[in-house]
């Protein structure tokens, strides 16, 4: 499961839609914060925009029951805003489904870890 979810990141960091569509369900929900949730192709849109150069998963918990599973872990991600670089820390909780053969992820939800002052 810990290979999926690099899998997913590096998706991501590389803004590759078709491998994304392959990666998340057809019924994919993401949320950040308290923010409203955005569907599968709303999130992939929002990722294709990110200026993120790299993400560092760690801290990674794995629960597998039957046909699901749930990955809680850290996410570090690296980029530029504004010509600006910057390091952002995520709390992540992502939901996985065995379907047709295969992992698909579910859900995820996503929470700014505060900077240490």
């Amino acid at each position: 499961m810990l290979d999926f979810n690099k899998k997913w990141a590096a998706a991501e960091t590389r803004h590759d839609a078709d491998a994304l569509r392959r990666i998340l369900d057809e019924k994919f929900v993401a949320s950040f914060d308290t923010e409203p949730p955005y569907d599968r192709e709303a999130f992939i849109k929002f990722i294709a925009g990110a200026n993120m150069s790299s993400q560092t998963l760690t801290d990674a918990t794995v629960i597998i029951d039957h046909d699901t599973a749930v990955v809680v872990g850290t996410d570090t991600v690296r980029g530029t805003e504004n010509g600006t670089a910057y390091t952002a820390v995520y709390r992540y909780t992502s939901t996985y489904v065995h379907r047709h053969g295969r992992w698909v992820a579910l859900a995820e939800h996503v929470v700014s870890v505060p900077q240490a002052k």
